[in-house]
């Protein structure tokens, strides 16, 4: 996974939340690399001396690679390539159209994000069943 993200760094200089959306376009909206795996990843290359922040705003650090980063990922080309060729991209997971996916990922990921904030009290776990609820109802019913 670092390879893949210091390959999107590449592209442009991005924090932990454009790297996410970045991965996830490439996959054709099939995976989405969770926060708890992507936000750690940039602060490594720092310590390697790949990335340096090139920007921070609102506590959202953004990177761009170093000429070190730029080589390293020069010498794994080869190994970014393949990995990316193997995501794919446009179809998901067993045919299922690439927005159909990427929408199963977000409501999945969505409940996860808001428990990672604290506990539920009774109000906020019956608005979010009612919500999924309704998404489930609006699915059956396509």
């Amino acid at each position: 996974m670092r390879l893949v993200v210091l390959a999107v760094l590449a592209e442009q200089p991005r924090h932990g939340y454009g790297s996410i959306k970045a991965i996830g376009e490439r996959r054709g909206g099939s995976y989405s690399p969770s926060p708890g795996v992507i936000y750690p990843t940039p602060s490594w290359f720092e310590a390697m001396g790949y990335a340096v922040i090139e920007a921070e705003e609102a506590g959202r650090k953004r990177y761009r690679l170093t000429p070190e980063g730029e080589g390293f990922l020069a010498a794994n080309r080869q190994t970014v390539d393949a990995l990316f060729s193997r995501s794919g991209g446009g179809e998901g997971r067993e045919g299922v159209p690439a927005p159909v996916t990427r929408g199963m990922e977000n409501l999945k990921l969505a409940p996860r994000l808001r428990l990672r904030r604290g506990p539920l009290d009774a109000d906020a776990a019956e608005s979010i069943a009612a919500a999924l609820d309704a998404a489930a109802q609006a699915v059956e019913r396509s």
